[in-house]
């Protein structure tokens, strides 16, 4: 392709390129589950754009073009909830999805004080969950949303932050 993918805060001017990419990559997640009423299917701009006001947001881009992007919030009690982690299908399984976790995490340490992090994925999401552990994330439990079992995960922040 002749140009590298850059990872960085997503700002308003990113918002309708990010959810449209949300709901192309969450197709795959809703016919596997048989729900097409999943949040990330039904959420709208509005809803996206307060969101993207109060929470970490990262983009990945290749020129002009959104790519990828993550979302994570941290919590009084320093938990990092990570969530929405979606790469464009034509650049899955080339790293881009390790990269844009590690540099949530990276952010929500430095920048919000988190000291675990804590995401979830679908029970029959087996690139998720492949993704997650080989990232360090270890099962802690399952939560239930509508009719899907989640396999919640989570790590310590300090045994895997980036810089000090």
């Amino acid at each position: 392709m002749g140009m590298s993918v850059t990872i960085s805060a997503a700002t308003e001017r990113d918002a309708e390129q990010i959810l449209k990419l949300q709901y192309l990559c969450f197709q795959r997640e809703a016919e596997l589950y048989g729900d097409y009423g999943i949040e990330p299917l039904t959420q709208t701009l509005d809803d996206f754009r307060a969101e993207l006001a109060h929470c970490c947001v990262l983009v990945a881009r290749l020129g002009e073009e959104v790519v990828g992007s993550v979302r994570g919030t941290v919590d009084d009690d320093g938990t990092a909830r990570i969530g929405k982690l979606i790469v464009h299908p034509r650049l899955q399984r080339h790293g881009l999805g390790g990269r844009l976790l590690a540099a949530v995490e990276d952010r929500l340490v430095q920048e919000w004080a988190a000291k675990r992090y804590h995401l979830v994925t679908g029970d029959k999401s087996e690139g998720n969950l492949r993704l997650y552990r080989k990232n360090g994330y270890a099962t802690v439990g399952t939560e239930h949303d509508r009719e899907v079992t989640l396999i919640a995960l989570e790590k310590e922040a300090t045994a895997y932050a980036t810089s000090a």
